[in-house]
């Protein structure tokens, strides 16, 4: 079958595959951070304007990224780094009336886990996450009869039902296009890629506080919890917490297993403000879990703290990168990684259709970069008439005919070139694969 038809089958199976999950009761789990995402209007001619008033005389390939922002220069020449190079990350700041004074801004939702139940929730599939910014703007955004949670006494209720416990916390989202350019003098710098930046006013999430009625519930019911997801450790600062959360969710996931041998433990990987942390961090937990998640660029900055460099754009570096990871990282089953041209997954052989998540999950993201918000069915049907990534069939061909072609399943994205949104795609791709576990 060709992968346009596999598309095509797997959208009209999509309701049908839902529902019956739904009826056997099942859904994932979605941990482990919430946050309200403050969505700026990011305008080029302001960003101009500002360089022209604030940076006469610096060199604008020479602009770096500053470790936190504390004023206009700093939160300047993080923008011009990040947006130049075309990459996306997360940069702290001090004072948030920076960013407030230059840009318009709306509400949205932010955290892996909060993201994909919202993507999910579009097309009707439950889910359960863990909160952790529980506050009235977040609840209202996730208010939905498909996603839950879980009370201080231990039962499934949904956000419009949560007392506020913790503080909110605030994350700052730009969303740079590609083509855009920057002007400073007679010099010009043209972003390369769409992608986006986060600047985070972090408070609740830099302790990871966790809701312990959330994992006894998936403990206690764990047949119906199809997949526990991973993820958010990489706002930890202090490696003292990490350990105890680590410690934690090791526990908790030998106890979800014992309870459910099939179920998959996924864990999504993310950007890290230290690499102490991240090698902590995955040097603790990977062994656990069946499954992580990434998309190229944390594939490609995880392999260089192991010393073996990869190119990105050679898909064969690529799946030897993986297979590394996997092997020396003692990842029980594989690794999956997504970019806009394909997704990927390498490892072993899995009891469900993995290449029916990736394609879910491709489904899922692309609709989100073309619409700028989580794709209703019909939203995806749309999708689906795009053609499939040029950089993603000729990977597809050079796996198929090499030597890795056996533990590698790739599929090559719906392909879109300026993307009106690049936020929360990951998140809800990784929402998308969930629907093959269930």
């Amino acid at each position: 079958m060709k992968i346009e038809e596999k598309y095509i089958e797997l959208y009209e199976k999509m309701d049908k595959n839902i529902n019956i999950r739904k009826s056997s009761r099942k859904m994932p789990a979605m941990g482990y951070t919430s946050n309200l995402d403050v969505l700026c209007d990011f305008q080029i001619d302001i960003l101009n304007k500002l360089l022209e008033e604030y940076m006469q005389g610096e060199d604008l390939s020479k602009m770096k990224a500053a470790k936190v922002i504390k004023t206009v220069p700093d939160f300047i020449r993080t923008l011009v780094y990040y947006c130049g190079k075309g990459i996306g990350g997360e940069v702290d700041i001090e004072e948030p009336k920076i960013i407030e004074k230059f840009f318009s801004t709306k509400n949205g939702i932010g955290g892996t886990s909060a993201q994909a139940a919202m993507a999910l929730a579009a097309i009707g599939c439950p889910s359960m996450i863990h909160l952790t910014d529980d506050s009235k703007e977040v609840c209202d955004i996730l208010n939905s009869e498909h996603i839950y949670t879980v009370s201080p006494n231990g039962h499934l209720i949904q956000t419009n039902q949560v007392t506020q416990r913790s503080e909110q916390e605030i994350h700052y989202i730009i969303q740079f296009k590609k083509g855009d350019v920057f002007r400073l003098g007679d010099q010009e710098l043209v972003i390369p890629i769409s992608n986006r930046l986060i600047i985070t006013k972090i408070t609740v999430n830099e302790f990871l506080p966790f809701s312990k009625p959330y994992f006894d519930y998936i403990e206690k019911n764990a047949k119906g919890i199809s997949s526990n997801v991973l993820s958010s450790f990489n706002a930890l600062k202090d490696k003292e917490i990490l350990e105890e959360r680590l410690d934690f969710v090791r526990q908790h996931i030998r106890s979800y297993k014992a309870n459910n041998e099939s179920g998959i433990v996924f864990f999504e990987d993310a950007h890290y403000h230290s690499n102490t942390i991240k090698k902590l961090c995955i040097e603790t937990i990977y062994s656990e879990v069946d499954i992580v998640c990434m998309n190229e660029e944390e594939l490609a900055y995880l392999l260089n703290m192991y010393n073996f460099p990869i190119n990105i754009d050679d898909i064969i570096s690529c799946v030897e990168g993986i297979k590394y990871i996997k092997e020396n990282l003692k990842i029980n089953k594989g690794v999956i990684v997504h970019t806009k041209d394909y997704s990927m997954y390498v490892g072993d052989k899995l009891e469900v259709d993995i290449e029916s998540g990736l394609m879910y999950g491709n489904m899922l993201a692309t609709t989100k970069a073309m619409v700028g918000w989580y794709g209703s069915k019909e939203q995806i049907s749309k999708t689906l008439e795009l053609p499939l990534s040029k950089k993603g069939m000729s990977n597809w061909k050079i796996i198929g005919e090499s030597n890795y072609a056996s533990g590698t399943i790739i599929v090559p994205t719906k392909y879109i070139d300026r993307p009106k949104y690049t936020i929360g795609l990951g998140d809800s791709f990784v929402a998308g694969v969930q629907i093959c576990f269930m």
